[in-house]
């Protein structure tokens, strides 16, 4: 009789696995701990054994990140206006836009313009029943004596501030009237609000403060250092919220809008002057000298075609012809889903600023009398920059171009335009008494 050897050995095998007493004393062994376990299952990959599963896999490389670049275009100002449907719609990529936007500083100028009228006497030819005579006549011609500009947002330096107005500032959050407060506690502005608040901006601007400023500082004397940016009067939100707040919105003709603002520079005190410059030539003309400022708008506008008809010039021209803009600007204004304007963030672009100094010893400081005597004070220029101090004895240095050091340099040229009659549309980058980079780089100059 013959015995399949394979058959009763795969018989034993399952007896054994059935009865555990017989079992062998390897699996009678007490199951290992958790940290062996885990250590037992951690797989260590190389780099060239990931690189080898992908294309053995025929995977490709996950694409490399790239910021969305959205559509716009610029005004006859120099402004940036956009349509671009993605950034009425996500905060995300709006906020991004804004944030690349603000890197280009806006132009600033300084313009001196000199003018008068001249009365002048001319014969005429006249035809009156058939007859021809000659009268005279007096006419008025108004003649440009000298127009320049000087470049001034060149000397703009470093990074800008993104700043926002402060939940007690009149401006506009989202409807066609401004508001103070944010979210649910937002309140329509009084009238006299408005009118304090438009005042306080114009005078922050002659004097070019920055515009987290508020109207408060003409009396806070606990308010030293006005011109850092770590003390910004900012909104509760963020230019981020903002930003979401716009998008969040359904109303159909919506703007926001985000403005460029240099600050650091008495700017009434350098027009001032500047026209004393221009008295001591014996001009006795008009006399126009004002700063101009330019690019300094980026808004984001809705992507209808009614909003980008608005945004042209000419057909917002010919609808106030045909009067057809008034009932528009009537469904902005009343309409729930009419229009809606965000003016309450924008970039702080510094020409001089205000830093904390390190400590250091250093000589008496000398106090000058000033009404800006806080702000624009200098008493220490051993330093980097031009240290300041307050009351307390704080010391912190001025950082970047004084507008007294610009205007020593650039008096001169100020002088000698207006006695050549300089009439030029470009404007000064350098005074003319300065020696051009092409000169000074020839050898035995």
């Amino acid at each position: 009789m013959l015995i399949d050897t394979d058959i009763v050995k795969s018989k034993q095998d399952s007896v054994e696995d059935s009865n555990p007493s017989r079992a062998p004393s390897s699996l009678q062994q007490p199951p290992p701990t958790f940290e062996e376990s885990v250590a037992d299952h951690v797989l260590h990959f190389s780099e060239d054994d990931i690189l080898n599963s992908t294309q053995q896999q025929g995977g490709e490389d996950p694409p490399d990140f790239s910021p969305y670049n959205a559509q716009f275009f610029t005004s006859h100002s120099g402004d940036i206006i956009s349509h671009d449907p993605h950034l009425n719609d996500d905060g995300e990529a709006l906020y991004r836009f804004l944030l690349s936007q603000a890197l280009a500083r806006p132009t600033v100028m300084l313009r001196c313009k000199g003018s008068h009228n001249e009365t002048h006497t001319r014969m005429v030819h006249s035809r009156h029943n058939g007859q021809t005579s000659m009268k005279t006549e007096q006419y008025t011609e108004h003649i440009i004596d000298f127009d320049f500009c000087i470049d001034v947002g060149q000397y703009i330096f470093g990074e800008p501030t993104h700043w926002s107005y402060a939940d007690s500032t009149p401006a506009y959050r989202g409807r066609m009237y401004q508001e103070m407060g944010i979210s649910e506690e937002r309140r329509k502005a009084q009238k006299s609000e408005r009118k304090a608040a438009k005042a306080w901006d114009a005078e922050r601007a002659r004097r070019g403060f920055p515009p987290w400023i508020g109207s408060d500082y003409a009396w806070r004397e606990d308010q030293q250092y006005s011109m850092q940016t770590n003390a910004v009067l900012k909104s509760s939100w963020t230019l981020r919220q903002w930003a979401d707040d716009y998008c969040a919105s359904r109303k159909y003709l919506k703007e926001f809008n985000y403005h460029k603002i240099a600050y650091g520079w008495n700017f009434e005190a350098i027009r001032i002057a500047a026209i004393s410059v221009v008295n001591s030539t014996h001009y006795r003309g008009d006399l126009t000298v004002q700063f101009e400022t330019s690019q300094n708008i980026v808004s984001v506008r809705s992507h209808n075609r009614l909003s980008r008809a608005l945004s042209n010039r000419w057909i917002k021209f010919l609808l106030f012809l045909t009067l057809i803009y008034p009932f528009i600007w009537l469904f902005k204004r009343f309409h729930s889903r009419g229009g809606g304007r965000w003016d309450v963030c924008g970039g702080a672009y510094a020409l001089k600023r205000v830093e904390q100094a390190a400590k250091q010893s250093a000589p008496d400081l000398v106090h000058a009398e000033s009404p800006f005597r806080d702000v624009f004070e200098t008493v220490d220029t051993t330093a980097q920059g031009s240290s300041i101090a307050d009351s307390s004895g704080r010391r912190t240095k001025v950082v970047g171009t004084r507008e007294g050091e610009w205007f020593r340099q650039w008096e001169g040229t100020i002088r000698r335009a207006v006695q050549n009659r300089l009439q030029d549309k470009q404007p000064f980058t350098m005074p003319d008494d300065q020696l051009e980079t092409q000169t000074l780089v020839l050898d035995g100059y």
